[in-house]
C-alpha cells in the first residue's frame, strides 16, 4: 500500500489522472507494466482493467440510476457475458458491504456508501492496481475508518493500493511506502520511517509531523529524550519505544 503525500495542490490528482489515460501528458511517457501507454479506445481500455481510479468526490464517478447498474458499467463495456457480469457486480458489492444495495439511487446514499460503491464499480472491473485520491475527504471519523478498513482487506488479499493525502496521521499506519510531492515534483521516497525522519523536507512540502513524532521531537529537543533520529509514528511504535526506554534507564 503506497501513499502519495502533499499538501493541497501539490499535484496529486494530476499525476494520478495520467496512470490510466484519463489525461494526456504534454511531454514525457506513462508506462504501465513496462508497456507505453497509447491514448485510442482499445489501449485505454487495457490500461484501465490494470489500473482503476476512485476519484475524490464519488458523485464524479457516480452516474447510473441503481447501484448495480453503475457498478455494471466497467464489466459491460469489456463485453462480458451478463452471467459474468452479475457476478462481478455480486461479488464486489459484497467485499465493499454494500450487498442488498443493488436497487438503491447512488445519488441517495451517505458520503461513505458512495464512495463503497465508486469502489465496488473499480473492484468489478478486476484491476491490479487501485488508485484512491483522498479516500477519506469529506467522511466522518467512523466512515473513514470503515473505508481504510476496507482498502487493508483489499490490500491483504494481493492488490496493489495508491492512495493521496494529505493527511500525515493517516500515511504511516497503512503505509509502505510513501512518495512525498510538492510543487508537481516527487522531492523525497522511502518507508514512512525514512520520509518522516527527514524533518527539514517534510516542512519544505508545507505538512508536519505525525503527531505522535511531533511529540517525540518536544521531548527530544526540550527534555533530552535520545530518539537517534527515528521518531516512532504510531501508538504502537511509541509504546515499544517508551517501554524499551524505560527497561534501559532501569525505571522498570
Amino acid at each position: 500500500m503506497v501513499s502519495l503525500l502533499g499538501r493541497n495542490g501539490a499535484g496529486k490528482s494530476t499525476l494520478f489522472l495520467h496512470f490510466n489515460g484519463i489525461h494526456q501528458p504534454q511531454s514525457g511517457e506513462i508506462f504501465i507494466d513496462g508497456e507505453k501507454l497509447e491514448y485510442d479506445k482499445e489501449s485505454l481500455l487495457k490500461a484501465r482493467q490494470k489500473v482503476g481510479i476512485v476519484f475524490q468526490n464519488p458523485d464524479n464517478q457516480l452516474f447510473a440510476p441503481s447501484v448495480e447498474e453503475d457498478v455494471a458499467f466497467g464489466p459491460m463495456n469489456l463485453g462480458l457475458p451478463i452471467e459474468e457480469v452479475e457476478k462481478r457486480v455480486a461479488d464486489s458489492l459484497e467485499k465493499v458491504g454494500m450487498a442488498g444495495f443493488e436497487k438503491k439511487s447512488p445519488h441517495h446514499l451517505s458520503g461513505g456508501q458512495k464512495k463503497r460503491i465508486a469502489i465496488a464499480g473499480i473492484l468489478a472491473m478486476k484491476p491490479d492496481l487501485m488508485i484512491l485520491d483522498e479516500p477519506t475527504s469529506g467522511l466522518d471519523p467512523k466512515g473513514a475508518s470503515h473505508i481504510l478498513k476496507l482498502l487493508y482487506s483489499l490490500n491483504k488479499e494481493g492488490m496493489t493500493i495508491v492512495i493521496s493525502t494529505h493527511d500525515v496521521d493517516l500515511v504511516p499506519v497503512y503505509s509502505s511506502k510513501i512518495f512525498l510531492i510538492s510543487d508537481g515534483e516527487i522531492i523525497k521516497s522511502g518507508t514512512p520511517n525514512e520520509v518522516f525522519s527527514d524533518v527539514e523536507t517534510i516542512r519544505k512540502a508545507d505538512l508536519r509531523l505525525p503527531r505522535i513524532a511531533h511529540l517525540a521531537e518536544i521531548l527530544e529537543k526540550k527534555d533530552g529524550i535520545d530518539f537517534g533520529g527515528n521518531y516512532p509514528l504510531t501508538i504502537t511504535e511509541a509504546r515499544n519505544f517508551i517501554l524499551d526506554y524505560l527497561d534501559k534507564n532501569g525505571l522498570i
